[in-house]
């Protein structure tokens, strides 16, 4: 997957494309990211991008110019590159709230270009003739759309055959259509070891070895674990007879206090234009 970004402030995405799953996945050649400062199209010596808004009012307009000239140039480097025609996403509050199911569609593109604003806004020129598809990660306003941004590449990256260590990883992650036995659920609780730390033990049943079991349980909790903090997402819940029977036999809570206490003190410790590419 190719992700060109388009932003006044390409150093912000520096460091945290340099971790983590991100910088697996392009070091296995699986992502390949492009970091555009479309300051660089500006016409004039002083490189603005923004202007008065038409019709008075507070603050400043991004202007079409240097965001036509820059989208124009990542798409002629990117049909250089092999590929014909990228999606292209506007990071705005007004936009589809960005949600699993939007970041799993989203994965399957070969190409997304993204546009990060700043000031007021964006001349509105400039997502009716780019066709920019406007994306918002929430109902609350930030200061530009580099954090949104980040959210998106991170969200789809993870979601991209091959990145994660475990081939169904994603698959299991809260929201994802794979869980819980393919509705959009909240993942349930999880354990590792010790066994016992501070009176708190693991549930019998996950140490139990029967896979079915396991498996129900885990079904069951996130069943409950949605009810109590997401009870909107059980309205398209799928529910089965072994559901409802599986409710019934796992209505304990998930972990449970020792009722003798542990022998010493546990301890926990943690394992180990201005363009540029990223890929």
């Amino acid at each position: 997957m190719r992700i060109d970004v388009l932003t006044l402030f390409p150093q912000v995405f520096e460091p945290f494309l340099a971790h983590g799953q991100i910088r697996i996945a392009r070091e296995k050649g699986l992502l390949d990211v492009h970091l555009h400062d479309f300051r660089g199209f500006a016409a004039d010596r002083h490189r603005s991008v923004d202007d008065k808004p038409y019709g008075g009012g507070p603050g400043m307009v991004i202007m079409c110019g240097p965001v036509y000239a820059c989208d124009e140039d990542v798409v002629a480097r990117g049909r250089a590159a092999g590929l014909e025609r990228p999606r292209r996403l506007l990071l705005s509050p007004q936009g589809r709230k960005l949600d699993q199911a939007y970041l799993e569609e989203l994965a399957t593109e070969p190409w997304l270009v993204l546009l990060c604003g700043h000031y007021e806004g964006f001349d509105d020129r400039i997502r009716e003739g780019l066709g920019y598809e406007e994306v918002s990660v929430g109902d609350y306003v930030l200061s530009g759309g580099e954090m949104p941004a980040l959210t998106v590449v991170d969200g789809v990256t993870r979601l991209i055959p091959g990145v994660l260590g475990a081939p169904d990883g994603a698959g299991s992650d809260s929201f994802a259509q794979g869980s819980a036995g393919g509705d959009r659920l909240l993942e349930g609780p999880q354990y590792t070891r010790p066994r016992e730390f501070r009176g708190l033990t693991v549930p019998e049943v996950l140490l139990s070895g029967d896979h079915g079991a396991v498996a129900a349980w885990r079904r069951a909790q996130a069943r409950q674990r949605t009810a109590e903090r997401r009870p909107d997402l059980l309205e398209t819940t799928h529910f089965t007879d072994d559901d409802r029977s599986s409710d019934r036999s796992s209505s304990a809570p998930a972990g449970r206090r020792s009722s003798t206490p542990s022998a010493g003190a546990a301890t926990c410790s943690s394992a180990g234009g201005s363009s540029r590419s990223l890929s």
